[in-house]
């Protein structure tokens, strides 16, 4: 019959137990004999405790107390009169006492590896007195171990790496177990290690725990990772040891092992002449097993006939081949190409040179496809020289260009006159030929860069682009002229031969050897009185007054009129015109006031004379607009009077519905829109109520004039009619108040 674990365990404590208790004396006090002393006459024994160490065992499982040891004083007769106390660590609540007997036991399971001893202090005391019979004593309970805890890996699961086709016994990684239980008591804390999986490959130290290698060449290409477990198992590893295992995951590392190979011996590419320098023709790749910088390796180009024409490098992520063009291709030259290309590792262990050469050749041919090209100048940028003087049609130089097809298509010249907007330009269409259109001016554009357009004849779409840079020769077609505009002055103290003003001059054209300038009087100036000039023969030359006595009075502006030539051939001249003012100058030669009015002033009228012109010419524009208001109000009673005509006409024709026949009429001289209204009126015969009817004609009467007023903006004039309820309806009409209202009223009245 097997015994489980814990039944296992339980039997384990119990032969431990019974090898405790019959390998250690009886735990109880003795008493030793020390020499008698006397006191006050009576003699006396020294008694002291002596007892052996206590053990009790861990992990006890039992229903009863766990009895420990046992407490004796020699004083102790038996008949109860000694009472055992107990105290310290533990007392009362893990481990109790008979006070009759002195025995010790433990009420609690006790764990080693929790607490390994508790430390108490027992005391004999007179039952009676309750007095101490023997000195209080320490003594000590000790935890006796047993196998209750299996090994741990505190460190695990583990990770490792060793390099691939590493020898046997290379060392991997270290695995440490630990156990809790007693290393000095028997061999419950005595690990030993062993491997469960991970074999044959890998082996492990019994003792240390170090793990190893055990096979020889293990490429990491083949398998990469393996995953060991491990056990480390107690008690010498002998049966009924306890165990715990932890894993370990050792990779393989990379070495560099494995040369690089061309997947094949030859490739072949077609590539378009037109494809332009540095594109990419083709990607190879030599396949390496190897990873990271194991499998950096370099390409090159050691043999064929494109070695000028193509250049390889290495793609750093991907570590292919790239090939480029390093020079145009022109398939009417060259149709084909043929690469030898090598590609090497970079970092070789040279413990694995016998496994062969780390590198690898193949051969890259390159096919040159024809493409329709466009036309190609002789040179892509053409220097011309004209003179400005050119006439149109002067030829300046010729361009050629060719088609590069076997074909050779005929080319038709023109110019892009996006680069020469004002078409001083024009080009033979066969020949090429480049003449003047206009004529030229250097001082405006002295170089003039255009494109010409080549065009195939077979194929107007494929067009060349040449370039020509026209320069243009300067001819003496420019007269000099004053540097600048000079403000000139003389002082009214100025002496003979002092200098006034340095002139140059300047010039639009440029001679190879520059300008030389001449400066002299005119003819008519030569003679004068005032100044004269000095030509500095350094394009500069100098104004003198010849004179003293300037005046301001007599004459304050002078004109100089100056000759100037250059040197060109021929040379061209002009005259410009100095003009000097004559100013006060004040001591240091500064001009002050330049103004000949400055002197008119005093002579003529004081600053009072001037203020009081301004005071009158303010009083005749004040006269003026009084005379303009007047004027506006001189035509207002031509209203009134219009106004009194019409007010008279209404009277009278109230009046005459008083006292007439009840018929209305109206009067001739009448504004033509009252007598209009009264003809539409007039045979109106009024009831036995004259004043109803008359207030009734009155008002569609008065509404009409109303009307009529607004037409011709004489709200006012109505405003003064005040015909009892009409006067809301006026108020609502007029946009404007009025003054002086006539009351119709009282006009009735009268």
């Amino acid at each position: 019959m097997k015994l489980g674990r814990v039944e296992f365990c339980h039997f384990l404590q119990i032969i431990a137990l019974f090898l405790c208790l019959s390998g250690m004396n009886q735990a109880e006090l003795s008493r030793s004999r020390s020499k008698p002393y006397f006191q006050s006459g009576r003699p006396r024994t020294k008694r002291s405790w002596v007892w052996n160490q206590f053990f009790v065992l861990e992990e006890y499982m039992g229903t009863d107390p766990l009895y420990v040891g046992k407490l004796h004083s020699d004083v102790d007769k038996g008949d109860g009169s000694i009472k055992y106390i107990l105290s310290g660590e533990g007392a009362s609540s893990i481990f109790i006492i008979d006070e009759n007997t002195g025995d010790i036991h433990a009420t609690k399971r006790l764990d080693r590896e929790e607490q390994a001893y508790y430390t108490l202090r027992a005391q004999a005391l007179d039952r009676l007195t309750n007095k101490p019979v023997e000195p209080e004593s320490e003594f000590v309970i000790k935890i006796q171990d047993i196998n209750d805890n299996e090994p741990k890996f505190l460190d695990g699961p583990y990770t490792a790496g060793v390099p691939e086709m590493s020898p046997v016994g290379t060392s991997v990684v270290q695995v440490t177990a630990t156990d809790a239980d007693d290393p000095t008591y028997g061999n419950s804390a005595r690990v030993v290690y062993s491997i469960l999986q991970g074999q044959p490959y890998f082996s492990v130290e019994p003792k240390t725990g170090v793990i190893k290698t055990a096979l020889p060449n293990m490429d990491r290409e083949a398998k990469d990772q393996y995953l060991l477990v491990i056990q480390a198992k107690d008690m010498v590893g002998q049966n009924g040891g306890l165990s715990g295992t932890t894993s370990v995951t050792v990779t393989l590392t990379d070495v560099n092992d494995n040369p690089p190979r061309f997947p094949r011996r030859s490739y072949q590419y077609n590539v378009p002449e037109s494809l332009p320098v540095a594109s990419v023709v083709a990607r190879i790749k030599a396949a390496d097993a190897d990873v990271g910088s194991n499998a950096e390796m370099e390409y090159k180009i050691v043999d064929g006939d494109g070695l000028g024409v193509f250049k390889i490098t290495v793609d750093k992520d991907t570590q292919e081949g790239i090939i480029a063009i390093q020079k145009e291709l022109d398939f009417e030259a060259k149709t084909s190409y043929t690469l030898r290309i090598e590609a090497a590792n970079l970092h070789v262990d040279t413990r694995f040179l016998s496994l062969g050469p780390f590198s690898d050749m193949t051969t890259v041919k390159i096919i040159v496809e024809d493409v329709d090209e466009p036309p190609v100048f002789t040179s892509r940028l053409y220097s011309m020289v004209v003179s400005e003087a050119a006439k149109v049609g002067t030829i300046i130089g010729t361009v050629a260009a060719h088609d590069p097809d076997a074909s050779n298509s005929p080319v038709r010249y023109s110019i892009d006159r996006n680069t020469d907007l004002e078409r001083y330009f024009n080009i033979d269409a066969n020949s090429g030929v480049i003449t003047t259109a206009k004529s030229l001016d250097r001082e405006t554009n002295a170089v003039h860069n255009i494109t010409v357009l080549a065009m195939e004849s077979q194929n107007p779409a494929q067009i060349g682009r040449g370039y020509v840079a026209i320069t243009i020769l300067d001819i003496n077609d420019n007269a000099p002229e004053f540097a600048m505009e000079y403000e000139t002055t003389v002082c009214e103290n100025a002496q003979p031969g002092q200098v006034i003003q340095k002139i140059s001059a300047i010039d639009k054209d440029d001679p190879p050897n520059g300008h030389q300038f001449y400066f002299s009087l005119t003819a008519e100036a030569a003679n004068n009185h005032n100044f004269t000039l000095q030509d500095n023969k350094d394009n500069t030359a100098t104004v003198l007054t010849r004179r003293n006595g300037f005046r301001r009075q007599e004459q304050s502006v002078f004109y100089l009129p100056i000759f100037i030539v250059d040197s060109g051939s021929p040379s061209l001249s002009s005259t410009n015109t100095l003009t000097i003012r004559v100013c006060d100058c004040d001591a240091d030669g500064v001009a002050q006031t330049c103004n000949a009015e400055a002197y008119v002033l005093p002579a003529g009228l004081s600053t009072g004379a001037l203020i009081a012109i301004l005071a009158c010419v303010l009083t005749l524009l004040v006269l003026v607009l009084l005379i303009v208001t007047m004027r506006r109000r001189k035509k207002e009673p031509l209203i009134f009077d219009e106004e009194r005509d019409i007010r008279e006409n209404i009277v009278r024709y109230m009046k005459e519905m008083k006292h007439g026949n009840g018929e209305i009429t109206v009067k001739q001289s009448s504004p033509p829109f009252i007598a209009q209204k009264g003809a539409q009126l007039q045979g109106h015969h009024c009831t036995s109520e004259p004043l109803q009817s008359l207030r009734h004609m009155n008002k569609v009467f008065v509404h009409h004039i109303f009307e009529r007023t607004l037409q011709r903006g004489w709200e006012c004039l109505y405003a003064r009619f005040n015909f009892q309820g009409d006067m809301s309806y006026m108020l609502r009409r007029l946009s404007r108040p009025c003054f002086s209202p006539f009351s119709f009223a009282a006009a009735e009245s009268q």
